[in-house]
């Protein structure tokens, strides 16, 4: 690999998921997005992914991509969580995770609510988020 486009290339492409765990440790932050859009993508690796930081933006892109993944059990999602969590005590505003994650039955519903709670979280979020977690019946 010479580019950071052929690291991008390889996490759009690529299906092996030792090469994704490999791809998963290096310093872009487009190639992990990438990889957590990757249907390829381990559960392992999602995990992993939760804990990559860059910036507010890419890092609530990033979360965003992970809490929707298809294969992200329940251990990502608890990963994933924690790492909302913590964006929104600090103020930040990771909502499109939140909302993806209320989505996901595999948390329980009282746990993202909690979500809800946190300084960075707004009253327009907290609405939303209770007609998502309504939603899921």
């Amino acid at each position: 690999m010479h580019t950071p486009a052929d690291y991008l290339e390889l996490a759009r492409t690529e299906s092996d998921c030792f090469v994704l765990r490999r791809l998963a440790r290096c310093p872009y932050p487009f190639v992990w997005q990438a990889l957590a859009a990757s249907p390829h993508t381990a559960a392992d690796t999602l995990a992993e992914l939760s804990a990559a930081r860059d910036s507010a933006w890419n890092d609530n892109r990033l979360l965003c991509l992970l809490a929707g993944h298809p294969s992200a059990d329940s251990a990502v999602l608890r990963a994933v969580h924690a790492a909302v969590a913590a964006k929104l005590a600090e103020g930040e505003r990771p909502y499109a995770a939140v909302l993806t994650l209320a989505g996901r039955t595999e948390i329980e519903a009282e746990e993202v609510r909690r979500l809800g709670t946190f300084r960075g979280a707004s009253s327009r979020l907290r609405g939303r988020l209770d007609r998502r977690l309504g939603a899921r019946g």
